[in-house]
């Protein structure tokens, strides 16, 4: 076989036929050397115009009608346009089969990159990693969002755009507080859900929630009347999962408006492994695409010219700006994740004794694929990071801690360096950036009074006594009023247990009412 024959593509043009071969090639490696264990692939090449539309809709090749995505269209297609941004090479979906969206503008160079990082790295990730088991269907996840598009398509011809819009716009708003964060949940098989929904639609319409039924409708009684672990028992308060509890609990929502409820939160539950392991997915990917490429320019599958345009885009890919550069926003995922990958690999093949001190149960093991699909299964962004984070990459990277303190000193104090408790503690704390539940705010439903006015009751748990925003109070407390129908009450608690805001907010009459029938 020559040089040329040898070689999966000559120059930057491809085919059908050049995609077959890439992923071919691409599969050998990643199953045969790299022991990766994946969803069968399905890949699409679409254009400038779809890969902005996925962008608009989060990524999803199904998905119902709202406002807000075009809102979004219309943004990043500005920035585009205007050369102000770049768009992906390529969208991957956590789905059985494994969706991959390829940018038709590609070189032949960039869609072997994307197939290696995403049909096999990504792939891999989503089939393997505990949080995606535990919490998403990948087979089932397609099935689901066609019945979701058409289910709400139904409802706008059934009961007016306006009356859905505002449900989708107050489930929207609540979005990121309708998620199981824990364990115990039973999985959901999402293709059984289009015949589970006309199941509870036929139960819905037979029997009344007994719960409010029995609530007195005209004489007014304290809630002192009404036994309060009872009344929280009886309702399984607390409740953090505020969609869950509307979906099941408020009083005057229509059966149509609770389906809805549930499928924008089973929809944020896809999401929600994806949001904790950002920098392990990523990074995974990227060592994924950067051995494959690797092995075949070794292989002659690549010419020179070719590895040559593949490392200039893996370079800006896991480019990580100091923090004194003007371009520094934050730390890169991609230069994390890949920069611990490379870290673990030398842990494993080439140890020094700091590394036997420090990571004991895989230094010098010899086999980095092995260690490296047992960390990808078993772990999540802040426990990789808290238990991997190496001293000799904190001092690669230079890392140090800022610390800002006003009341105690003047100035920010540097807290933590390059010594035996500065790399416990940098580890630590970065790890913690990345703990979903240190950044997001927890608030629980706590009491509803039944014997009453029926107001609903939250708390806040504030995080080191951090309030949340004013102006985002008002509007998604509007939101949520407007779905329990009654008055709804928000109190912040600090660190001592006492209460220092409170916010209300009260239903607007009849909004969905007068929507549907405008």
């Amino acid at each position: 076989m020559t040089k040329a024959s040898a070689e999966l593509f000559q120059g930057a043009d491809w085919d059908f036929g050049t995609l077959q071969r890439i992923h071919d090639a691409c599969e050998e490696i990643a199953l045969g050397e790299l022991g990766l264990d994946v969803y069968p692939n399905q890949i699409e090449v679409i254009t400038t115009e779809q890969m902005l539309d996925a962008y608009s809709s989060t990524g999803m090749p199904l998905f119902y009608r709202h406002w807000s995505f075009g809102k979004h269209f219309v943004h990043h297609e500005a920035l585009y346009r205007g050369g102000k941004r770049d768009l992906a090479y390529e969208i991957v979906i956590n789905s059985s089969p494994c969706i991959s969206y390829l940018m038709e503008e590609n070189t032949a160079t960039m869609q072997t990159l994307v197939i290696a990082h995403a049909a096999f790295g990504h792939n891999h990730f989503f089939k393997n990693n505990y949080l995606f088991k535990l919490w998403t269907d990948a087979e089932g996840i397609l099935d689901y969002l066609e019945f979701a598009k058409s289910y709400i398509a139904r409802c706008e011809a059934r009961y007016g755009e306006a009356a859905v819009e505002a449900t989708l716009d107050a489930a929207h708003a609540l979005m990121s507080h309708g998620v199981h964060r824990y364990a115990g949940k039973t999985r959901i098989d999402l293709r059984d859900e289009e015949r589970r929904q006309q199941e509870r639609r036929a139960h819905e319409e037979q029997i009344f929630n007994d719960l409010w039924r029995t609530v007195p409708g005209t004489r007014k009684r304290s809630a002192a009347d009404v036994d309060f672990e009872k009344r929280r028992a009886a309702l399984g308060l607390p409740q953090d999962n505020i969609l869950y509890f509307l979906e099941k609990s408020a009083p005057r929502l229509q059966p149509w408006q609770r389906e809805i409820l549930r499928i924008v939160r089973h929809i944020a539950q896809y999401f929600h492994p994806q949001r904790q392991t950002k920098v392990m997915n990523e990074g995974a990917a990227t060592y994924t695409h950067y051995r494959i490429m690797q092995r075949l320019h070794e292989r002659k599958k690549l010419s020179d010219g070719n590895h040559l345009e593949f490392l200039k885009s893996h370079t800006n890919v896991v480019f990580q700006p100091t923090y004194d550069d003007p371009r520094f926003s934050g730390i890169n995922p991609y230069a994390l994740g890949f920069a611990m990958m490379q870290d673990i690999e030398r842990i494993v093949t080439d140890p020094t004794d700091e590394d036997r001190e420090w990571f004991p149960d895989i230094a010098g093991q010899g086999e980095p694929m092995e260690v490296l699909r047992a960390i990808w299964a078993d772990y999540r962004d802040e426990s990789f990071i808290r238990q991997f984070l190496s001293p000799h990459l904190i001092r690669k990277w230079r890392l140090f801690q800022l610390h800002d303190a006003p009341e105690i000193h003047e100035g920010l104090l540097v807290s933590a360096i390059h010594d035996e408790r500065g790399y416990k503690r940098l580890r630590r704390e970065l790890a913690q950036q990345y703990d979903i539940g240190w950044g997001d705010a927890r608030i629980e439903i706590v009491d509803v009074d039944l014997a009453g006015n029926r107001r609903l009751v939250l708390h806040h748990l504030m995080l080191n006594d951090c309030p949340l925003d004013e102006s985002e109070i008002k509007l998604v407390l509007q939101h949520l009023a407007d779905l329990w129908s009654y008055e709804v009450l928000l109190q912040e608690i600090d660190s001592a247990e006492k209460v220092i805001r409170e916010h209300t907010a009260h239903p607007r009459e009849n909004l969905y009412r007068a929507s549907a029938t405008s």
